[in-house]
C-alpha cells in the first residue's frame, strides 16, 4: 500500500469543497446521514463496512434510529489523509447508488 501522509489544511479545504455536505469537526471529516428508518440506516452501515474493510480504513460512527454520524481521520498520520476522502466519496456513492 502506498505511503499515506497527513494532508495540509489548504489541501483539506480544497478537497472538502468537492464533497457533498461534509465538514470538519474535531479535526476530522464529518457528515450526518439521515435515512427513512433504522433498517435503511443499518443497511447503509453494512455496505460501508464491506467497503471500509476492503480499503483497510474504518470510520468512527454512531447510529441512532435513522441517523448515522460519521467521523473520518487516519490515526496512523494523526489527521486527515487521502484515505479519508476516498472513503467519504465511496460512502456518498453508496447513498446515491
Amino acid at each position: 500500500m502506498a505511503e499515506v501522509r497527513k494532508l495540509l489544511d489548504a489541501e483539506i479545504r480544497e478537497r472538502l469543497n468537492k464533497l457533498n455536505a461534509w465538514s470538519l469537526d474535531q479535526g476530522k471529516l464529518y457528515k450526518e446521514y439521515k435515512f427513512k428508518d433504522f433498517v435503511t440506516a443499518f443497511a447503509f452501515m453494512t455496505k460501508v463496512a464491506e467497503v471500509a474493510e476492503a480499503l483497510a480504513h474504518h470510520p468512527e460512527w454512531f447510529n441512532v434510529y435513522n441517523t448515522v454520524k460519521v467521523h473520518l481521520s487516519t490515526h496512523d498520520v494523526g489527521g486527515i489523509s487521502e484515505r479519508d476522502f476516498a472513503l467519504a466519496e465511496k460512502m456518498d456513492g453508496l447513498v446515491k447508488g
